[in-house]
């Protein structure tokens, strides 16, 4: 799918970005104000085999090198989902399985296009929290924890006013804070991750096992029509997920004291279905002096904030 939104001014710096996660892999050119100037989006061999995962990442990049714009660019930003390695150029996403130290820096610099331009690497939630501080729902804050709720759980940290990667580029993975030592097993090895509780696969696996009879392709988006529908079960799904993250929520605000949270991915897309329980519940959890107001907002760009936010990743680089 390619999307033209704007053809930018003749001397508009431009970054290339990639926004790589378990469901699709967006790119797009955007301008150093934050215009995204064209967008192209493909979906995600997640089960295949390492070189056919990049190949679909090739054909996004491709879709950038051959557009007419592509001389202005100078810089790349990657967005992946995790973990990464930021210092290596390599992944490990949870939900892609046979990426596994996979090296996406160098395979992203030999394509044909690139040339010399530097290549800057980060999570996929960190780059969405890049963008939603610079162009969306976390500008006016100086300390956000920007969630994606989507296939997987991530998040990104604002503080200070600057986005926070860590030094391997994972800073605020929440989808993998341990909420029950005895927990389920988490691909990523350990057990009762708050990914397997709160993410839209959760909840749809989650709606399955108590009785929801699916409809639809059985998604998280299928439990949420069912619950716009007043089904119970669909609504206990969705309120159990709500409830798990705002207690990673109360969490990340204890340890550095946050002003609001930023909630983005395809599971907030359903809106005040997520939110509402999630503020109630972060009222329960969330109750320090210095916590129990946090704002809870919802992400303003939408599925186009993991492009934006690899793009200002380049930006930052330079």
């Amino acid at each position: 799918m390619t999307l033209h939104q704007a053809t930018g001014t003749p001397d508009t710096p431009l970054a290339a970005a990639l926004d790589i996660g378990g469901t699709k892999i967006a790119a797009g050119l955007v301008s150093a104000t934050g215009e995204l100037i064209h967008r192209h989006q493909v979906p995600t061999p997640a089960t295949a085999a390492a070189h056919t995962v990049f190949a679909a990442v090739a054909e996004a990049l491709d879709a950038l090198t051959g557009h007419p714009l592509w001389e202005r660019v100078g810089a790349i930003g990657v967005g992946s989902a995790g973990p990464v390695d930021a210092r290596r150029g390599t992944v490990s996403p949870v939900n892609i399985p046979h990426w596994r130290d996979f090296p996406l820096v160098e395979q992203v610099r030999k394509q044909p296009g690139v040339g010399e331009r530097p290549v800057v690497l980060g999570g996929d939630a960190v780059a969405m929290a890049a963008a939603e501080h610079w162009r969306g729902a976390a500008r006016e804050y100086r300390d956000a924890l920007c969630i994606v709720v989507s296939t997987g759980v991530g998040a990104g940290l604002v503080l200070d006013g600057r986005v926070r990667p860590g030094p391997s580029g994972n800073a605020g993975h929440l989808g993998h804070i341990s909420l029950d030592p005895d927990g389920d097993p988490c691909p990523c090895g350990s057990r009762g991750c708050l990914e397997g509780l709160a993410s839209g696969t959760a909840i749809a696996r989650r709606a399955r096992e108590a009785g929801w009879h699916a409809t639809g392709d059985g998604s998280a988006a299928a439990v949420a029509e069912a619950a716009r529908a007043g089904d119970p079960v669909a609504l206990a799904a969705f309120d159990r997920a709500a409830r798990a993250l705002a207690v990673g929520i109360a969490n990340t605000a204890a340890l550095v004291d946050l002003e609001a949270v930023v909630i983005g991915g395809g599971v907030a897309q359903s809106g005040e279905l997520f939110l509402a329980p999630l503020r109630r519940h972060l009222a329960d959890y969330a109750t320090l002096s210095y916590t129990r107001d946090l704002a809870v907002l919802p992400a303003a760009l939408g599925t186009d904030a993991g492009v934006i936010g690899a793009a200002a990743l380049a930006f930052a680089n330079d």
